[in-house]
């Protein structure tokens, strides 16, 4: 079986996925490109470093989760004072042997990811999905530790199934309801990518994910807590996001670090709390923690701690505003065009091809 991909499209795909690099420019070297699976399909795996510097072009592709905070007359200060929270607050987290409160700096690198399709030397590509990785720089020791990928999550196909598909499914109805094999496609594409030589190559250890929780459901404070997670919450139903991310093979787990005012949810493989370290863990606590303080100061820069039991919302007036400026707005806009671009370029000129694939993959 194979993928074609229209090389007209695909210029377009190519264009915003290496619109990701500083002014525009990923190079690409033949060893990032890997086979998987004995089928057309690879992937090739571009990293730009996040940080003071970083540049992004006016197409990129990433739903300004990093790139809006780096737009305007206030950009640099913008990523300063990002990158100062994240190492402030993991250095409160991992506060042994650390008197000053400066031993630790997280380095974050935008990790973007196409599918590959070698169709007679074309080399057609799709952007499929897009992570953080965190490092961690030890000041004392001199050593640089890997930390956790995947933090934030940014894809086109889920754009497009939650702001195109889900969306015109519901028109004009009078009761929400999900489509049948609603997150099929995505939920495939994924697992095949973390299950890749590309993945493993590149990277040690399962993604995980750290999300917002959601404004639907009441969460419940446990008696169960880890030392660097924090207290452990539990939801009163499940969600479509945790539905959505079950098929991408991810569980869920909700804890409120310490020191923070709201649970965030972890997605993840295997064991959460026994499959990485304090330091790993903390990397992904610290960065997750500061863009939600950004993002949704309602809930994650509240004035109250989150109590026995919690309802987040985005209408909360008890809150404080970061020195940083956020388009909120922009980011929602940004959702429903990646979608459409997905479906104008990926999911409906392709998509008895992808069914057939998707079938294959069960």
């Amino acid at each position: 079986m194979s993928l074609a991909l229209n090389p007209k499209r695909n210029q377009i795909g190519q264009h915003c996925a290496l619109s990701l690099a500083a002014k525009g420019s990923v190079s690409r070297s033949q060893d990032e490109r890997h086979t998987v699976m004995n089928t057309d399909f690879t992937f090739s795996i571009q990293k730009i470093a996040f940080d003071e510097h970083y540049q992004p072009s006016d197409n990129t592709r990433i739903t300004t989760n990093f790139a809006n905070l780096a737009r305007g007359d206030r950009r640099r200060e913008n990523l300063r004072n990002a990158l100062r929270m994240i190492d402030n607050r993991f250095n409160a987290l991992a506060q042994w042997d650390n008197p000053k409160g400066d031993r630790y700096h997280v380095e974050l690198e935008i990790v973007s990811v196409d599918l590959e399709l070698d169709q007679q030397g074309r080399g057609d590509t799709f952007p499929t999905i897009e992570i953080l990785k965190t490092n961690i720089v030890d000041h004392k020791t001199g050593k640089r530790i890997e930390g956790i990928v995947g933090n934030n999550f940014s894809s086109y196909v889920r754009d497009y199934d939650f702001s195109v598909l889900l969306l015109a499914h519901n028109k004009d109805q009078k009761t929400f309801s999900v489509p049948g094999n609603f997150g099929d496609l995505h939920g495939k594409l994924f697992q095949y990518f973390v299950n890749s030589e590309a993945y493993t190559q590149h990277f040690s250890k399962p993604p995980v994910i750290c999300l917002s929780v959601s404004e639907n459901k009441t969460y419940f404070r446990t008696e169960n807590t880890h030392p660097v997670l924090g207290v452990e919450f539990e939801p009163n139903e499940s969600s479509l996001t945790e539905q959505y991310f079950k098929k991408m093979g991810l569980q869920v787990r909700y804890f409120m670090p310490p020191n923070s005012v709201a649970p965030l949810a972890f997605y993840f493989f295997g064991d959460l709390l026994s499959d990485y370290t304090n330091l790993e863990l903390i990397s992904t606590i610290s960065t997750m923690e500061t863009f939600q303080k950004i993002y949704r100061p309602e809930i994650y820069n509240a004035n109250a701690v989150a109590g026995k039991c919690f309802k987040p919302s985005l209408k909360n007036t008890d809150y404080s505003l970061t020195q940083i400026v956020y388009d909120r707005e922009e980011r929602s806009q940004l959702a429903i065009k990646q979608g459409r671009f997905a479906e104008e370029h990926f999911i409906k000129p392709y998509q008895s091809v992808l069914e057939r694939w998707s079938a294959r993959a069960s």
